[in-house]
Order: structure tokens, then sequence, then C-alpha cells
């Protein structure tokens, strides 16, 4: 079982690189005197590092739904619903930052 403060590092972790990575792909294009390759590298790390956090993040969640929906549903079969609704809300985490990583890229 996962600890308590191992889930805290992680959201943290979490809401961090939400703010860092726009941040790291403002201060790339804002440098008046670097090269334009490095603007788009740092673009486009800035969005590998969105995707990557918010994929990771959507898929500790969904582990941890999934492994409480499936002990509910040995128990009350007509949660079902309310489990399948649970277990696709963490796939919005994964959106958002495509969305995110999207608009740095184009940005």
């Amino acid at each position: 079982m996962i600890s308590k403060r191992l889930t805290r590092t992680i959201f943290g972790c979490t809401t961090v690189s939400i703010w860092m990575a726009p941040a790291l792909a403002v201060a790339a294009t804002a440098a008046a005197d670097a090269p334009a390759w490095q603007a788009s590298v740092g673009r486009a790390a800035a969005a590998a590092v969105t995707m990557a956090v918010s994929a990771i993040s959507a898929a500790y969640a969904q582990a941890k739904i999934g492994s409480a929906a499936a002990g509910t549903l040995a128990e009350r079969p007509e949660a079902a619903t309310y489990l399948i609704v649970l277990e696709a809300l963490p796939e919005i985490i994964v959106l958002m930052g495509f969305v995110i990583a999207f608009m740095i890229n184009n940005g």
C-alpha cells in the first residue's frame, strides 16, 4: 500500500510541474538573445513535462480507483455506473495535459 507521504509527494510534484511547464515555455521564448532553436527546444521540453506528469498522475489515480472499484463491485454490483464514472474522471487530467502541451508548442 502506498503511504500518505508518497501520495502528497506525487500531488505536490504534479502541482509544481503544472505551474512550471508553462513558465519554462515562456522563459524560453522570452529570451531576446536566444536562438530560435533554443526557444523551440524549451517549448518542446515544457510540453513533454506537462504530458508526462499528467499521464503519470492519471495512471496513479486510476490505479487507486480501479482497485477500490473492484472491491466495491464484489459487494455492491449496483454501484457499477458510479464506479465507471469515477474511473473515467482521471482521464480529464490527461486531456488537460494534452491541451496545455498543444498550447505550449504552438504558442
